[in-house]
């Protein structure tokens, strides 16, 4: 997979998520397979880049490239120059959001809400495109609403505007998160453009991301909510496109050193207060289906500090250890 100059490890994207898709969870995706991580939505405006929020989110020391920073507007001119912002501290690909469903960014008139005016997003693409001397991907969903799935006109829109790549997530604005994503768009759009098109939506197994690809023919997938708790999602789907058989799931070892080494990066990031208050969502993602893992959930929420937070998580993982090592020893001695 290529974007503009930039190769890729493969066609496997992290999705960009707000509250997710931090350097510490870029990075875990990235080694664990992702061909390419994209950050967190930064909004256009000028007047919100010296927040802690916004400086926090174009945080990338230490990670791999390419760097790929998301974009969220609804004005042409303060995209252009966002992109331009962006691209002057490092970053390498610019992506549009036009797929958020939040209503506090659609409210704005961002977002996913930019799919019901095709004119307006042509004016972000085309002036974003000529701000940049770098490649621009754009995000969108099949459409506002199930009765207008316009994905195929908006992706002529920005194939002629210059984008050089499309994902495009199977639900429209108006569905938000609820029933099953539709594939059926994607493939339309996939078999219209030139350009490459990333089928995004409920691919949550191995399985489920061939049938995804057999299904649309597209050129890549993004895994979004499916790799909160579970970085390594990317190097399952990986060895399973590649051979046709399943990896062995991590080891209680290998998540809890996985878990530890991303709090380590999360309290790095934000400082060991809000850090503690960050890593709460990622723990209960980690232990969900882990044995007796709600209970631990809510101990940990309970958790002001990081170090203690840190020696909680440590011994979970000891216990659950422990206990497989027990069952382990109990199953040789009656095989004996």
């Amino acid at each position: 997979m290529k974007i503009g100059a930039h190769v890729l490890r493969n066609a496997l994207f992290a999705a960009p998520m707000a509250g997710v898709t931090d350097r510490p969870f870029r990075q875990l995706a990235r080694r664990f397979g992702a061909g390419l991580a994209v950050s967190e939505m930064v909004a256009s405006r000028p007047e919100l880049r010296g927040s802690r929020k916004s400086r926090l989110r174009l945080d990338h020391e230490g990670e791999a490239a390419p760097i790929s920073v998301q974009i969220a507007g609804a004005d042409p001119a303060l995209m252009a120059d966002a992109a331009r912002y962006n691209v002057d501290r490092g970053a390498q690909i610019i992506d549009i959001n036009m797929g958020c469903p939040a209503k506090k960014v659609c409210n704005v008139y961002a977002g996913s809400a930019l799919l019901g005016d095709e004119m307006l997003v042509a004016r972000i693409l085309e002036s974003v495109v000529a701000a940049v001397d770098v490649p621009v991907t754009l995000k969108i969903r099949t459409g506002p609403n199930p009765e207008r799935r316009n994905a195929l006109r908006i992706g002529h829109v920005a194939q002629t505007a210059g984008v050089q790549l499309l994902a495009i997530h199977g639900r429209t604005r108006a569905c938000g998160f609820a029933g099953r994503a539709e594939y059926d768009t994607i493939a339309e759009v996939k078999s219209r453009l030139a350009i490459p098109v990333i089928a995004n939506g409920d691919i949550r197994t191995p399985e489920e991301a061939e049938q995804v690809l057999r299904r649309t023919d597209a050129d890549g997938l993004m895994i979004g909510r499916a790799a909160h708790g579970r970085p390594w999602i990317f190097r399952e789907i990986e060895h399973y496109l590649v051979h046709g058989t399943r990896l062995a799931p991590p080891t209680v070892e290998e998540i809890g050193g996985v878990l530890l080494e991303h709090l380590t990066g999360i309290y790095d990031l934000y400082g060991d207060e809000q850090g503690a208050r960050v890593a709460r969502k990622h723990i209960g993602w980690t232990v969900a289906n882990l044995p007796r893992g709600e209970e631990f959930r809510r101990e940990a929420n309970r958790i002001e500090t990081a170090p203690a937070q840190l020696a909680a998580v440590r011994g979970y993982f000891e216990r659950l250890g422990a206990a497989a090592n027990d069952v382990h020893a109990s199953g040789e001695k009656a095989a004996a």
